[in-house]
């Protein structure tokens, strides 16, 4: 069974981009989201294997919504997606639970890899 992968970011480009990575690489993307309360929504709705989250959106950011979806599932795998120079939200990110990040641009190894890895 393909793992299943619920795609949270603003910029509708970029959800474009990790889809077409994952679909390629045998993964099910099982909902998109743009902003962390709907992110929160649809894992609920979903309750996907793994998540990848942008770090910084409008509404809710990937933190808080990071740390909601933890509420509701303490076992959730959630990957950070952010841009250069963000390394003191990635480490609140990992300090909250996060198991990875990836930087943009996307590389498609470095995004399946941290998928594979946060999978184990």
């Amino acid at each position: 069974m393909s793992q299943r992968i619920l795609i949270v970011d603003d910029a509708a480009f970029m959800r474009m981009m990790i889809k077409d990575i994952l679909i390629k690489n045998g993964f099910e993307v099982v909902g998109e989201a743009q902003d962390g309360a709907e992110a929160v929504e649809k894992y609920k709705d979903h309750k996907p294997d793994l998540v990848t989250m942008d770090i910084t959106m409008p509404e809710k950011d990937g933190i808080t919504a990071l740390k909601e979806i933890k509420q509701i599932n303490p076992e959730a795998i959630i990957i950070m997606c952010s841009a250069m120079g963000q390394q003191a939200m990635v480490i609140d990110a990992i300090q909250a639970g996060a198991k990875d990040f990836i930087v943009k641009p996307f590389q498609a190894d470095r995004v399946i890899e941290a998928i594979q890895k946060a999978l184990g």
